[in-house]
């Protein structure tokens, strides 16, 4: 009887066949490339950089071939991966999260975060889009961003777009991931202040999902959504907005203008999509209707937040929101182990192009070990803590099951055994099911 790792695995591997299977649309030269028997064929390079952690290439492919006499030469890989396309890769990504996806809800709504992170790689002066230099003595680098929506409950990847730091732009990579979203479960949008925007806020409404998006506060900021808005002078509040956006400035449209908490001018340096962009004094008056709430709660003592969102009231009330945006937590530590425990901190080049694959790799390693720590039950014991999965072990165990150098008849009877207590305020406990949780480590895998 397979297990759930075993037919994880198995899905993976049908899905790189697919690939190979399909080379005018992953191979750079379909008509000459791979058509001879290698070392290494299609399927094994991306097998192998699937497989990689955080060592130098000689070593991993040394690791990979068991030091065999026959173990391919880093040239050799190097060669060879550069006749695979990038989109392979992301288009692997992208078919193992549809395969993969499960709808854990929350009130009957998937959670997804959305979070950027900034990738170093190595420097290169001519690469202008992604360095950054300084007058001073401190070296140039060169950045890449990562652009995420995360799954909060599934603890997965659900969707990125990678881009050089410059050229990289939050808020449009937030709006077309939504829009190229093929999620058919009403989901919640978890965004920090820097998706603070009227025209983010209009996609989600547009896709038919919900968003919760941190803002500015009243002190110290001048602009933002809360700018201009008559509210109530409490501490905490709850109010109804609903408010109708315009590029139009007609005499009439001045008047209604003045009625801040109902009607906004965008103006014509702001991005809005669904406004159109010019208007003549002849064209009709075009109204975007988005209504939302506005809710400051305590955090602590002396220190408040002020979210938007177009949650139901009777669901959610301030106090639901506040626990509900907490747990948007969850994509920064997923970043953290991104980076830390499968290795997004080593690559095997220095060419963006491949470090985009290693990139997607990554990413795919990431959604298959979370996927398979989720099936680990923890047997409760009388014990002073409660504990979770050690990730940092779970990750390298499961890399090395995905290698086939580990072969237990349940693999996940073996993560099991390796574990950590869950000591109140260091960690936040795993929201997946009552037996099992995960911890974060700080080193590759």
């Amino acid at each position: 009887m397979n297990t759930k790792s075993q037919e994880l695995r198995s899905t993976l591997f049908e899905l790189i066949q697919e690939l190979r299977d399909n080379p005018k649309e992953n191979i750079r030269n379909p008509d000459k490339d791979f058509l001879r028997n290698r070392k290494l064929p299609f399927d094994k390079i991306i097998f192998s950089l699937l497989g990689m952690e955080g060592n130098t290439l000689s070593n991993e492919l040394l690791n990979q071939w068991g030091y065999s006499i026959d173990t391919a030469t880093s040239a050799a890989f190097v060669q060879q991966r550069a006749k695979i396309l990038t989109t392979a890769f992301e288009k692997l990504f992208h078919n193992f999260v549809n395969k993969t996806t499960t709808d854990y809800l929350f009130k009957g709504y998937r959670l997804l975060a959305v979070d950027g992170s900034d990738i170093h790689i190595p420097t290169n002066k001519n690469d202008l889009d992604s360095l950054y230099e300084f007058k001073d003595s401190r070296k140039p680098y060169n950045l890449l961003h990562l652009n995420a929506l995360y799954d909060l409950n599934q603890h997965t990847y659900e969707d990125v777009i990678v881009l050089r730091r410059k050229l990289s732009n939050e808020c449009k990579a937030l709006t077309d991931m939504v829009d190229r979203s093929t999620i058919k479960t009403p989901a919640i949008i978890l965004a920090d202040r820097g998706y603070e925007s009227y025209n983010n806020m209009a996609h989600i409404q547009q896709k038919g999902w919900k968003f919760l998006i941190r803002i500015k506060d009243f002190h110290g900021h001048a602009s933002g959504v809360l700018h201009g808005f008559k509210l109530p002078s409490a501490d905490e509040f709850d109010v109804d907005i609903d408010l109708n956006l315009t590029r139009k400035q007609t005499n009439k449209v001045k008047e209604l203008l003045k009625d801040k908490n109902h009607y906004r001018l965008i103006g014509k340096n702001k991005t809005f999509d669904y406004l159109p962009e010019t208007n003549r004094k002849s064209d009709p008056t075009v109204m975007y209707k988005l209504p939302f709430r506005i809710v400051r709660f305590k955090i602590t003592d002396d220190t408040y937040e002020v979210v938007v969102t177009n949650l139901d009231r009777t669901k959610f009330s301030p106090q639901t929101l506040k626990e509900l945006y907490f747990k948007r937590w969850g994509i920064e530590t997923s970043f953290r182990d991104l980076k830390y425990t499968i290795g997004l901190l080593h690559f095997h080049s220095k060419k963006v192009e491949y470090i985009l694959q290693e990139i997607y790799a990554r990413l795919i390693m990431y959604n298959f070990s979370e996927i398979i720590t989720q099936h680990v039950i923890i047997k409760k014991r009388n014990r002073k803590y409660d504990y979770k999965v050690n990730f940092s072990v779970a990750a390298h165990i499961c890399r090395q099951f995905f290698l086939g150098k580990v072969t237990p008849p349940n693999i996940e009877a073996l993560i099991a055994r390796h574990i950590t207590p869950i000591r109140p305020g260091r960690s936040r406990p795993r929201n997946m099911s009552e037996k099992t949780s995960v911890s974060f480590m700080y080193r590759v895998a």
